[in-house]
């Protein structure tokens, strides 16, 4: 997509009344005047890995994180029409402040995308700092989680009560970043 093509679309898209949200520059608005506005987001950059299977799961968490103030980031959110997908997401990966992956009985040992995310994701954390928390593996239900990542990564149960495991996720994450900025 060209950026005259993407300017057109956050246009038309602010014409119809909405905002239009950029990752990793900002929002879009346009006023009562006409004016178009950008507003620059600091949020916390959340990608979500999940099995097909999991996708209800993995969009409440896009919810309930996106409620928090964080800007999570969902394939079936977040691509868009013509878009490279596999490229995209290695960008979207790549940009994350934080990388969840959505472990399940259904994930674990099933072949595809959720697993090449989750080896890209641990291509990744091996470029940040040791003391700092990039991947954070959840398990959506009683499942295994693969050695390769219990090995030196601490996961979140987010069952049985799911109020409880998302406040854990998202209170790490916000006291890793006030570590890393303090």
């Amino acid at each position: 997509m060209s950026a005259e093509e993407l300017a057109l679309l956050i246009f038309q898209q602010l014409e119809q009344g909405g905002r239009v949200e950029v990752d990793g520059l900002g929002i879009f608005r346009k006023d009562d005047e006409g004016r178009i506005s950008l507003k620059a987001t600091n949020r916390i950059r959340v990608f979500i890995a999940y099995a097909l299977e999991d996708v209800a799961t993995a969009e409440r968490l896009y919810d309930e994180l996106e409620r928090r103030g964080f800007s999570p980031w969902l394939d079936r959110k977040k691509l868009l029409p013509g878009q490279n997908w596999p490229r995209r997401i290695q960008e979207a990966i790549e940009n994350a402040d934080y990388f969840i992956g959505c472990f399940s009985k259904s994930s674990v040992g099933k072949r595809g995308g959720f697993q090449a995310e989750i080896r890209y994701a641990l291509d990744c954390a091996n470029r940040v700092p040791l003391d700092e928390i990039f991947l954070i593996p959840i398990r959506l239900d009683a499942c295994r989680v693969p050695a390769r990542i219990t090995r030196e990564t601490q996961y979140i149960d987010i069952f049985p009560c799911w109020e409880e495991g998302v406040e854990r996720v998202a209170k790490t994450m916000e006291r890793n970043r006030r570590r890393k900025l303090g």
